[in-house]
Protein backbone atom coordinates (compact mmCIF):
# COMPACT_ATOMS: atom_id res chain seq x y z
CA UNK A 1 0.00 0.00 0.00
CA UNK A 2 1.36 3.71 -0.86
CA UNK A 3 0.25 6.48 0.92
CA UNK A 4 0.84 10.20 0.32
CA UNK A 5 0.75 10.72 4.00
CA UNK A 6 4.27 11.16 5.61
CA UNK A 7 3.09 10.02 9.35
CA UNK A 8 2.63 6.81 9.55
CA UNK A 9 2.91 5.66 13.22
CA UNK A 10 3.23 1.48 13.59
CA UNK A 11 1.78 0.00 17.01
CA UNK A 12 -0.30 -2.96 18.58
CA UNK A 13 -4.27 -2.07 19.06
CA UNK A 14 -4.71 -2.08 23.08
CA UNK A 15 -8.23 -1.43 23.77
CA UNK A 16 -11.39 -0.83 21.57
CA UNK A 17 -14.75 0.57 23.34
CA UNK A 18 -17.46 0.32 20.99
CA UNK A 19 -20.31 3.09 20.94
CA UNK A 20 -23.82 2.75 18.89
CA UNK A 21 -21.95 4.68 15.80
CA UNK A 22 -18.77 5.30 16.82
CA UNK A 23 -15.56 3.40 18.55
CA UNK A 24 -12.49 4.87 20.38
CA UNK A 25 -9.25 2.52 19.87
CA UNK A 26 -6.15 2.72 21.75
CA UNK A 27 -3.10 1.83 20.02
CA UNK A 28 0.66 1.42 21.79
CA UNK A 29 2.92 2.93 19.59
CA UNK A 30 5.88 2.34 22.14
CA UNK A 31 7.82 3.78 24.91
CA UNK A 32 4.62 4.31 27.21
CA UNK A 33 2.79 6.40 24.69
CA UNK A 34 -0.91 5.64 23.96
CA UNK A 35 -2.85 7.11 20.49
CA UNK A 36 -6.46 7.15 20.40
CA UNK A 37 -8.34 7.41 16.99
CA UNK A 38 -11.60 7.52 17.34
CA UNK A 39 -13.38 5.43 14.13
CA UNK A 40 -16.98 4.22 13.58
CA UNK A 41 -18.17 0.93 14.68
CA UNK A 42 -18.18 -0.25 11.02
CA UNK A 43 -14.75 0.65 10.74
CA UNK A 44 -13.54 -1.13 13.22
CA UNK A 45 -15.17 -4.20 11.88
CA UNK A 46 -13.89 -3.49 8.04
CA UNK A 47 -10.68 -3.34 9.28
CA UNK A 48 -11.01 -6.74 11.66
CA UNK A 49 -9.53 -4.49 14.64
CA UNK A 50 -9.14 -6.14 17.63
CA UNK A 51 -6.86 -6.13 20.62
CA UNK A 52 -3.20 -7.60 19.97
CA UNK A 53 -3.54 -6.19 16.45
CA UNK A 54 -0.60 -4.78 14.55
CA UNK A 55 -1.47 -1.77 12.52
CA UNK A 56 -0.67 1.81 11.28
CA UNK A 57 -1.94 5.27 12.55
CA UNK A 58 -2.24 7.73 9.42
CA UNK A 59 -2.26 10.76 10.65
CA UNK A 60 -3.10 13.47 7.84
CA UNK A 61 -4.35 17.05 9.00
CA UNK A 62 -3.93 20.45 7.82
CA UNK A 63 -4.10 21.90 11.69
CA UNK A 64 -2.24 20.28 14.90
CA UNK A 65 -2.82 22.06 17.70
CA UNK A 66 -0.57 22.01 20.96
CA UNK A 67 -1.62 23.22 24.40
CA UNK A 68 0.56 24.00 27.74
CA UNK A 69 -0.14 25.54 31.24
CA UNK A 70 2.42 27.95 31.40
CA UNK A 71 3.03 29.19 35.00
Amino acid sequence: MKLSARNVISGKVVSIRLGAVAASVKVDIGGGHVITSTVTVEAVEDLGLREGLECSIVIKSSEVILATDLD
